[in-house]
């Protein structure tokens, strides 16, 4: 058993945000082989700050009597609690809420880097609906009431509120805003096709000294959990870093209706870093 950190022990926290099915369970398999690393699936950090917060902000009955520095002590101390017996140097905390508290991040910790995992949102779709088509036996809590045809499924999870919706728009959030300068944009399908390449350019952007990674051994799992949402395999990792091209298996429409929504790849009026690789010229194949 991991013995808890000392209280007065340095630690870095950085962040995981992004798309989902864009690889951030990829990227923290990956940076779980760097010994001095900490990173997984997604925490229940965020949650617990947005939680807390809403008992002692404006509108709560505590909001008058608990100060902005004393707020800030204790959403720090959610990260500091939660991640006491992790004995690793620098932690990653993933959550796709991130994108919409740069502000907090960049106020606890200055020197923290965020990085957001992206993929073309119509391939992002074609993943959620292989997975629905895979477990037809299971009815998956991903897409709630919306799971009667592909179309009320996909536009469901596109919604502002939902899985892909949330997450794109607090992206874009992010991606415009304040605090574009500590975010890195890694695109999904150039991470699997050059993986050293990129892992290279992460830890340049971290200020971290290299390391040598085995891109043909990257393992992680979270059966139990994928299980209990009804989505057997969500965060499964394939052990060998590759590309796999594939056909879609969504209608036409849908596929070229979410094509149009990678943002990211014009940088105009954006300072965040961006590593992506050019479209695929497979037409629908990528």
């Amino acid at each position: 058993m991991t013995s808890p950190r000392p209280v007065d022990s340095p630690r870095q926290f950085h962040f995981i945000t992004g798309l989902p099915r864009s690889g951030s369970t990829l990227l923290s398999g990956i940076l779980l082989q760097n010994p001095r690393f900490h990173a997984g699936m997604t925490s229940p950090v965020g949650a617990l700050c947005s939680a807390v917060l809403g008992q002692v902000s404006a509108g709560s009955e505590f909001g008058a009597v608990v100060g902005t520095d004393k707020r800030r002590a204790l959403m720090r101390g959610l990260f500091d609690t939660y991640y006491a017996d992790v004995d690793r140097d620098v932690v990653f905390d993933t959550n796709r809420g991130w994108s919409a508290k740069m502000p907090m991040v960049h106020d606890l910790f200055p020197q923290a880097k965020v990085i957001a995992c992206v993929r073309n949102v119509a391939w992002i779709m074609d993943s959620f609906e292989r997975l629905h088509c895979a477990n037809p036996y299971e009815s998956t809590r991903l897409f709630g009431a919306n799971a009667r045809t592909v179309y009320s499924r996909l536009e469901g999870l596109a919604q502002h509120d939902q899985t892909v919706g949330f997450a794109w728009s607090a992206l874009r959030e992010a991606f415009y805003g304040e605090h574009a300068k500590s975010l890195l944009v890694i695109d999904y399908e150039l991470l699997t096709r050059s993986p050293a390449q990129v892992m290279k350019l992460v830890y340049d952007f971290l200020g971290e000294p290299q390391f040598e990674h085995d891109f043909d051994n990257v393992e992680y799992d979270a059966e139990e959990f994928d299980t209990r949402l009804g989505a057997p395999g969500l965060h499964k990792v394939k052990a060998k870093v590759k590309f796999t091209p594939r056909p879609t298996v969504i209608p036409p429409d849908l596929f070229d209706k979410f094509d149009k929504m990678s943002f990211w790849n014009d940088k105009a009026g954006s300072a965040a870093n961006v590593i992506t690789a050019q479209p695929a010229q497979q037409g629908k194949q990528a």
